[in-house]
């Protein structure tokens, strides 16, 4: 069996070669915190033996974060560094792959004056939101991948200590991104065609609208003209394919930003930007959040809600049976990453413009009147269950079944 240092070698190789597929002579930028230095060494060491021309690390560092938010002045979050904003669309115009690698402790920010968590939020999505659209259109290959700290183990090992948590949370990102399979590349190149094919199939449905219904949800999500479902990795502007989550195991669209209503539950904690918010209802009227209420975090949702116009409207509907890995392992991650891959999900916020045909050609005003949202966030939560029946509205009025119990069932 495999030692742990060795199935972080695996893992880093993989996220090198399967998902930002590093091309020779390209830049890579990880974004990646403190807690991770090992591991990110270990991924730049990767990244040049298989051709990067430069690797480029932007480091974070939760305790700093922490110490900022509660002795900073509240004016200071309100600017966010020009310079760093530019540097990351300098970057991605210049070809370069971006990895990010989280590892937040869940109560980060617990007991933080939300003013200031939400007018960092403000602050930061809206400087980044140039670069933001070159990912959500795919220009660039990206990932998004994690690693243990020993806050964010603590958290979903609680009865564990420090260290035995922390390899505990190794060995279960491992078996969710299949680095416990004899040959990790091949599989992901199975399960990445997997997703395609499924979001193929659904593709050519050209559903209406899906209608949702589960104990505390009652939705019914418009589906636009000439949308397309998104599964497993796709290609970047270069033609050059890459995998931009991983673990993974949805389908997704975006959903038509002014045809949501009726009302939705929660079925896994969100964590947000190191605040949990839980036991939380939305309910929709022409697309928008008319009323919500949560039993843990209901200011940090109203901020969520509040960040600006299009934060109070849908930017994805993603599909993941109840059946997934990550979901039979039982484990609730405290992170989105993980979690919405246990479970069918929706995104406030921004929609990704690949998600309509030709849209990541589109400017910002025709994704709008292809019926897309936008904003400045985008933040995905939890809503399937073993109990989730979803069905689809065809083009010609009739309805079928989608899931079934939290299943597929086309």
């Amino acid at each position: 069996m495999a030692s742990i240092a060795e199935k972080k070698e695996q893992y880093a190789d993989l996220a090198v070669r399967v998902g930002v597929n590093i091309q020779k002579g390209q830049k890579l930028v990880i974004n990646a915190p403190v807690t991770s230095a090992d591991f990110v060494r270990t991924v730049t060491k990767k990244a040049y033996q298989h051709g990067a021309s430069n690797v480029h690390v932007e480091w974070n560092d939760d305790e700093t974060t922490r110490i900022r938010y509660d002795m900073a002045p509240l004016e200071s979050f309100h600017d966010f560094p020009a310079w760093k904003a530019r540097g990351f669309e300098e970057m991605a115009e210049e070809g370069a792959a971006f990895m990010t690698i989280k590892s937040t402790d869940p109560d980060l920010l617990k007991g933080v004056d939300g003013e200031k968590i939400a007018a960092a939020n403000k602050a930061s999505g809206e400087a980044m939101n140039t670069f933001r659209s070159y990912i959500q259109s795919d220009k660039v290959s990206w990932l998004v991948l994690s690693a243990p700290s020993y806050a964010w183990a603590k958290k979903v090992f609680p009865e564990a200590t420090a260290d035995e948590a922390v390899n505990q949370l190794w060995e279960a990102i491992f078996e969710a991104v299949r680095i416990n399979k004899a040959d990790p590349v091949a599989e992901w190149k199975q399960h990445d065609e997997n997703l395609q094919e499924k979001a193929r199939f659904l593709t050519d449905k050209k559903y209406t609208e899906l209608r949702y219904q589960a104990p505390g949800t009652d939705l019914t999500i418009g589906l636009p003209d000439g949308h397309v479902w998104i599964g497993g990795g796709g290609p970047n502007k270069d033609g050059i394919h890459f995998v931009a989550n991983m673990p993974t195991e949805e389908v997704f669209t975006a959903p038509k930003a002014d045809a949501v209503n009726g009302t939705v539950r929660n079925t896994k904690p969100l964590n947000y930007g190191g605040n949990v918010i839980d036991g939380f209802s939305l309910t929709f009227k022409d697309g928008k959040v008319s009323e919500f209420s949560a039993e843990e975090g209901e200011e940090t949702l109203k901020n969520l809600l509040e960040t600006d116009e299009g934060a109070s409207r849908l930017g994805e509907v993603a599909l993941v049976p109840h059946s997934s890995p990550i979901s039979q392992s039982g484990i609730l991650f405290y992170n989105t990453l993980y979690d919405e891959n246990a479970s069918n999900h929706i995104a406030l916020g921004s929609a990704y413009a690949t998600c309509v045909a030709g849209g990541a050609e589109m400017s910002k005003e025709q994704l709008g009147e292809a019926g897309l949202n936008t904003s400045i966030t985008h933040v995905d939560f939890m809503i399937g269950s073993a109990e989730m029946d979803i069905d689809g509205v065809l083009p010609d009025g009739a309805v079928e079944p989608v899931f079934r119990n939290g299943e597929w069932v086309i």
